[in-house]
């Protein structure tokens, strides 16, 4: 079972990721020793979305295309209204979620970005939490959904909103430091 301190983790983003759910993992997990690295698609820095306009760039450590998810105890996904439906259509983006998932690896996934997981085809017959805009979909998805700050099954951590961070980010570590998950293949 890793250590928070050995992890390595992949967060995977795109243009209008939302502000903080993407800094806050990235800021706690490295506070907890993790090694985090963010992946865009094409490797440049993405811009975020802060409230009701654009917010800051976040700097990419690589591209899409450079992810070696062997590399990796985890990935995280996070929500926004924009970058999920844009990394959603991107063949690679579900590729390696899928292969994350299908490794037993902790998939984590906050507000819009259970759609990436829609999409990967993990969550059937799973316990999910979501924005609630995009309730339907996850239970067309085949997960069972509650509305509660963070939702933990076999490895796939989702959470609702900016308001579940801390409980997100404790239940990743927690997630990761029990090691690999056994799930069936998307």
């Amino acid at each position: 079972m890793p250590r928070i301190t050995e992890s390595k983790i992949l967060i995977l983003a795109t243009h209008g990721f939302e502000q903080s759910e993407l800094e806050v993992p990235r800021d706690k997990l490295r506070d907890a020793g993790a090694t985090v690295h963010v992946a865009s698609l094409d490797g440049k820095a993405i811009k975020g979305w802060d409230g009701d306009d654009w917010g800051r760039e976040a700097e990419a450590d690589l591209s899409l295309d450079g992810v070696s998810v062997g590399d990796y105890d985890a990935l995280v996904l996070p929500g926004g209204q924009i970058n999920p439906d844009l990394l959603r259509v991107e063949k690679t983006a579900i590729d390696v979620i899928t292969a994350f998932h299908d490794q037993g690896k902790t998939l984590a996934a906050i507000c819009h970005a259970p759609w990436l997981l829609v999409e990967a085809g993990v969550l059937k017959g799973r316990d999910a939490t979501s924005y609630p805009s995009i309730k339907t979909d996850v239970i067309n998805a085949g997960a069972h959904w509650s509305d509660v700050e963070v939702i933990a099954d076999k490895g796939i951590v989702t959470s609702r909103n900016p308001g579940d961070l801390d409980a997100f980010v404790g239940k990743i570590i927690e997630e990761i430091e029990e090691g690999t998950h056994t799930r069936a293949a998307a």
